[in-house]
């Protein structure tokens, strides 16, 4: 690699240049606040559904060209601007064409969507208004992608930031003087800013446009519907499988129950959404462009994975010791109940952090049918878990399925990139990852003890010593330290 300390250079991505996404993540924090107060755990329950059906369409819709698309730009930027430019331009229209035809199921499919959901044809006209975010959010998704795979990371950060903010915006008054009836004008409002924003910081990227005829938009984007369609099988059964945990808790618990669901996972995904989000964004393209350079993509993998975790050990330390506060500051005590499934899910993030690192190995590289195999059975898997797990231990259940399913992919995709790839972890790997393991169950454990001072005593103790472990590992390798204090002096 040309840089020459790849861990500043994942950490300074992590953190999305100056903690642009970490406002992003406070944002959708007060989304989520204001939408527990003014509609409560129903309408965060409504809320979760529908936002979840529309992901299984446009799921379906864009045919994977969020990845295959990025996976093509990222591949050609540094080596021939005019295909990349070509490659944009095919991408855009052929979002045109996906978008309208998700729309066009969603709205001719409403009646039965909401029979499925509802068990009753009460949102039928909501999912027929909702066909309009279907072609938002996969125009959206197009420009977004030209912003990743030309790594804009900025760029792609503060457009999720604004539309965030605007979308916060509509959701007071929307919320307070319609309360659940709100919610449908919400998600298009949300998917319409979300779209606005991406289109406003990626208009200027190569904006001279070939002209291409329609037949050479679907010529040239056949090998990227193609690639596109195979891979979002695999990305299809993740969602299928979330959407098939939601609409069991639904029909099981009650949309009551399936709002507790959602708003655990709400404040897991924005509590650690950072360090996901980063591998995402950046860790893919970069992946894809050296995939072919096996030693060099091994050690990517190697630095992508040993950052990962620590920067999510001290998240996950502090997050057990607060949680009955954090559940209050970011939704009210009515949400008590998913302290159970909050504790065993951020448990989970760690051991998720470590396989997704070797997980987009199969993505880079392409390798279709194992990637969809895997992912089909994995998530399979998923909801074997957190089903059974629900039936036998409630909201906490679901979470120890979650936290089960994690070690057993870890294992997984471990076994199967050691034997596709001959990919093996380095062994300062393997013991900052027992140190953080031991910090984490460590402190997991402390949580049952009853005597509070001693409780919290041992848990302040844990939070110092795995936020030293991380800043004392990180500095290491970024002169991390050194790094703050010239920043404190500029300033």
């Amino acid at each position: 690699m040309t840089n020459k300390n790849p861990y500043r250079d994942i950490l300074k991505t992590t953190s999305l240049f100056g903690g642009v996404q970490v406002f992003g993540v406070l944002i959708s924090i007060a989304k989520s606040k204001l939408a527990a107060i003014l509609i409560g755990p129903t309408g965060v329950g409504i809320v979760g559904v529908l936002t979840s059906t529309l992901n299984v369409i446009i799921g379906f819709s864009k045919l994977g060209l969020d990845v295959s698309a990025v996976k093509e730009i990222s591949a050609y930027k540094e080596k021939d601007a005019q295909k990349t430019t070509r490659t944009i331009t095919v991408l855009k229209r052929l979002c045109w064409i996906t978008g309208l035809l998700g729309a066009v199921i969603t709205f001719a499919l409403s009646p039965w969507l909401s029979q499925l959901v509802f068990g009753n044809a009460t949102h039928t006209t909501s999912f027929m208004v909702l066909s309009l975010a279907v072609l938002l959010n996969q125009l959206a998704i197009g420009n977004l992608a030209v912003l990743q795979g030309l790594r804009k990371l900025k760029k792609l950060a503060k457009a999720s930031l604004w539309g965030s903010i605007f979308g916060l915006i509509v959701i007071v008054p929307l919320y307070y003087y319609y309360g659940i009836s709100g919610i449908v004008p919400v998600i298009i409002l949300i998917s319409f800013f979300t779209y606005i924003f991406s289109w406003l910081y990626s208009r200027k990227e190569y904006v001279k446009q070939p002209k291409l005829t329609f037949k050479e938009t679907l010529t040239e984007g056949k090998s990227m519907v193609k690639l596109g369609f195979v891979l979002s099988l695999g990305n299809l059964a993740s969602i299928l499988a979330i959407y098939a945990i939601q609409i069991f808790i639904t029909n099981k618990g009650g949309l009551d129950e399936v709002g507790f669901y959602n708003a655990a996972f709400i404040i897991i995904n924005a509590y650690v959404g950072v360090v996901f989000i980063a591998m995402s964004k950046d860790y893919f393209p970069r992946l894809s462009s050296i995939v072919n350079e096996k030693v060099t993509m091994l050690k990517v993998v190697n630095q992508q994975a040993y950052v990962a975790i620590l920067l999510i050990t001290p998240i996950i330390v502090v997050f057990l010791t607060f949680i009955p506060t954090i559940i209050s500051i970011l939704f009210t005590k009515e949400f008590m109940p998913i302290v159970g499934i909050l504790t065993f899910g951020i448990l989970a993030t760690l051991f998720k952090a470590v396989s997704w690192s070797m997980g987009y190995i199969l993505v880079a590289k392409g390798d279709s049918k194992l990637y969809i195999k895997t992912e089909v059975a994995f998530n399979a898997l998923l909801v074997l878990m957190c089903v059974f797990g629900y039936i036998y231990g409630g909201l906490t259940g679901v979470g120890i399925g979650y936290l089960v399913y994690y070690v057993i992919y870890l294992l997984g995709i471990k076994a199967i990139t050691n034997s596709k790839y001959k990919f093996k972890f380095e062994s300062e790997f393997y013991k900052a990852l027992l140190v953080c393991l031991v910090l984490c169950f460590g402190a997991y454990l402390t949580t049952y003890l009853d005597d509070l001072y001693l409780k919290y005593g041992i848990l302040f103790v844990f939070i110092i010593a795995s936020s030293i472990f991380s800043i004392n590992r990180l500095d290491k390798k970024t002169d991390l330290i050194k790094e703050i204090k010239q920043r404190i002096k500029r300033k």
